[in-house]
């Protein structure tokens, strides 16, 4: 039976929970043998007293620490909101943005009035020339209507930006959710209409053009759909690469006029483009030309509301969490003001509420122990490469050129981002998330032509996540992720080699799963494996997709394994890099017992514990449809039955559940 407990009950258990290691046994089900079901053994006690939070669809190790950040990221925005004097502009923008978003009478006062002078433009539209504009007007503030138009490396020149143009301008998360025919995306489907009816009437449409409209925009955003390439097509890099003129793209899909588009975007002139899906670009013609201009005005009014209402009166921020929270996920309550004020000022100028976080919590002791670990990682997924049976020694040579190539960037940027023409003030809220997007869309926008800067983030520093960019060959790992319970200065070698060695060594494999392995050493989409090597790593490769198509997490839906194939192979690769890394740690020291486990034992009960995790019915559902990572359970299990380092640890005898038969069990990295 779960424990009941208050949202503030479990948020104090959260901050004790997350300040220790990674590796507790109250949270092992000790009745559960580690042969039989490993996960169970180490988070089974974890599992049966934890509920989830109501402003959650799931929770675990991550989610812990993501809230315990966010406490920390509060007393920030407060201290800096409270102050007159601030110490920086930047403390003083992140000042006045938090107190604009904490000032919910206004807020809700103000309904969505700031907003007037788009509507007012959306509403003047008369022909399908004057749609194309507005899309672009409305690009130029974030709201990512009909398609996506970007700055992103040249796959092929990877030091330089070039214009991206490629699908996008939906409402529901992908794709496959306006056609699967179950009885569930149907009702999806349903909710879905209705919530944009019940949008458009707090905009002041009556309940029939409400209706009417919502109906609207769902037969334009499945035209959309219809052009799109679906997720696993898109780990492709080759179909998302069309390099060619502006013209060559005015011919190959007529009906847009794209220079007519560009002159109302704060790009600058280039002369070639990344035409990214021309199918999709097809799909958007032809329903310019098709769909009536009132249709058009509907939906744009709509992707207008559908990006900023998270940020205004709180009607309209209820009515977004009532779809994008509850049916889509299954998440029963909103979270305080507090937290999302917090979520969307790391999202909107996370440089600069970076640079308070780590001035106050990312000790400089931190980042050296962290490279240290991601130096010893790097030296076993070498060794490992050195000595790999299936590859040949030309694409050995090549793989390990890309590895000492790679790029390690830890806990903040060397060169912050310049917010100094950024104007932030104390409100309207939605207006200074308004801006913020604006001011990226140009910073983005501004690059096209430039050459790449290396130096740049993908992520806040105050982020739990970590990552790997092919096309610039690099591992990142933001400050937020290197604390307990990944990363802990005071646990022992197993115990951190277990968390955040493995994440280490998952992001390098990420260098060299399906999709990673296309791209060369600086970051170009290159051919650099010989026929005899690439045919035996995707061979690996189908095992594990294979693999991971039969496993079951909700009855009757299986885990998408091509979807979820380089994550896959990165857990696996990972865990075997960070275990050998282990034990080239241990060498020479004593391999005495902690708690009655060995190092070897305390390792795999360490990376379990990080994964323990409990979803909704409907975000597991959602995830399982658009999740590149497999479900927690499945990332535990799935690699460690492969591997015999584990099986050895254990004692898992061959026919258990937790070893898969010798024939079936392999190796990629």
């Amino acid at each position: 039976m779960l424990r009941k407990v208050s949202a503030a009950a479990f948020a104090a258990l959260v901050l004790t929970a997350a300040a220790k290691a990674a590796f507790i046994p109250e949270n092992f089900n000790t009745a559960v043998r580690p042969q039989d079901d490993f996960y169970r053994y180490a988070d089974g006690g974890w599992l049966n007293k934890t509920a989830i939070p109501p402003e959650y669809p799931r929770w675990g190790s991550f989610d812990a620490l993501i809230v315990r950040n966010q406490g920390i990221l509060r007393v920030l925005c407060e201290r800096a909101s409270a102050q007159e004097n601030h110490a920086s502009p930047v403390e003083r923008m992140v000042g006045d943005f938090y107190a604009s978003g904490l000032d919910a009478a206004d807020i809700n006062t103000a309904g969505p009035s700031p907003l007037e002078f788009e509507f007012m433009r959306i509403g003047a539209i008369k022909t399908p020339d004057d749609v194309l504009v507005e899309i672009a007007r409305l690009h130029r503030i974030g709201v990512p209507a009909a398609f996506s138009f970007k700055s992103a490396p040249d796959y092929k020149d990877s030091d330089r930006e070039m214009a991206e143009f490629s699908q996008g301008g939906l409402g529901l998360p992908e794709r496959d959710y306006y056609f699967r025919d179950d009885e569930k995306s149907k009702k999806l489907r349903e909710q879905y209409v209705a919530h944009v009816s019940r949008m458009l009437g707090l905009l002041g449409d009556t309940p029939a053009n409400a209706q009417a409209g919502s109906e609207a925009v769902m037969r334009l955003e499945t035209a959309l759909a219809k052009g799109c390439l679906p997720q696993v097509a898109l780990r492709d890099p080759y179909a998302s690469y069309h390099k060619m003129s502006l013209d060559a793209a005015g011919k190959l899909v007529s009906g847009i006029d794209w220079r007519k588009y560009l002159a109302e975007t704060s790009a600058p002139p280039f002369s070639d483009l990344n035409f990214a899906h021309p199918d999709f670009f097809r799909a958007l013609s032809s329903t310019l030309a098709q769909t009536p201009v009132a249709d058009w005005q509907v939906y744009l009014r709509w992707q207008l509301i559908h990006a900023f209402a998270p940020y205004m009166s709180e009607n309209f921020a209820q009515e977004d969490f009532s779809f994008n929270g509850a049916a889509l996920s299954g998440t029963k309550a909103m979270k305080p003001r507090w937290q999302r004020v917090v979520t969307t000022i790391d999202e909107s100028i996370g440089e600069a509420l970076g640079q308070l976080y780590v001035a106050s919590y990312f000790p400089p002791e931190a980042k050296a122990r962290a490279l240290k670990l991601v130096g010893d990682v790097r030296l076993a997924l070498r060794k490992r490469i050195q000595t790999l049976e299936w590859m040949d020694e030309p694409t050995r040579a090549r793989a390990l050129e890309k590895l000492d190539a790679l790029t390690v960037k830890i806990g903040y940027p060397e060169k912050w981002r310049d917010y100094s023409t950024l104007v932030i003030d104390r409100g309207p809220y939605v207006l200074n998330v308004l801006k913020a997007k604006a001011f990226e869309v140009r910073r983005n926008l501004a690059k096209i032509g430039r050459p790449v800067d290396k130096t740049e983030w993908g992520m806040t520093p105050p982020t739990v996540n970590a990552y790997y960019r092919p096309a610039r060959n690099e591992i990142v790992f933001p400050a937020g992720i290197l604390q307990p319970p990944f990363f802990d200065a005071k646990a022992d070698d197993a115990v951190n080699y277990g968390a955040i060695g493995v994440v280490i060594g998952h992001e390098m494999t990420h260098g060299f799963d399906d999709h990673g392995r296309q791209f060369d050493g600086q970051g170009n989409l290159a051919d650099w494996w010989t026929p005899e090597s690439a045919a035996r790593f995707k061979a690996r490769s189908s095992a594990i997709v294979n693999q991971f198509n039969g496993y079951f997490p909700i009855p009757n839906v299986h885990i998408n394994g091509e979807l979820t194939q380089g994550e896959n192979i990165a857990d696996l690769g990972g865990l075997r890099i960070a275990y050998a890394a282990l034990q080239m740690a241990l060498a020479g020291q004593s391999r005495e017992k902690i708690g009655g486990f060995t190092p070897e034992q305390r390792f795999f009960l360490s990376f379990a514990s990080i994964y323990a995790v409990k979803f909704t019915p409907e975000e597991a559902l959602r995830r399982l449809r658009i999740d590149p990572h497999s479900p927690g359970e499945y990332r535990v299990k799935g690699p460690l039955s492969n591997m015999d380092e584990f099986a050895n640890a254990f004692g898992v005898p061959e026919g258990a559940p937790m070893r898969r038969p010798a024939a079936d069990r392999f190796t990629i990295w």
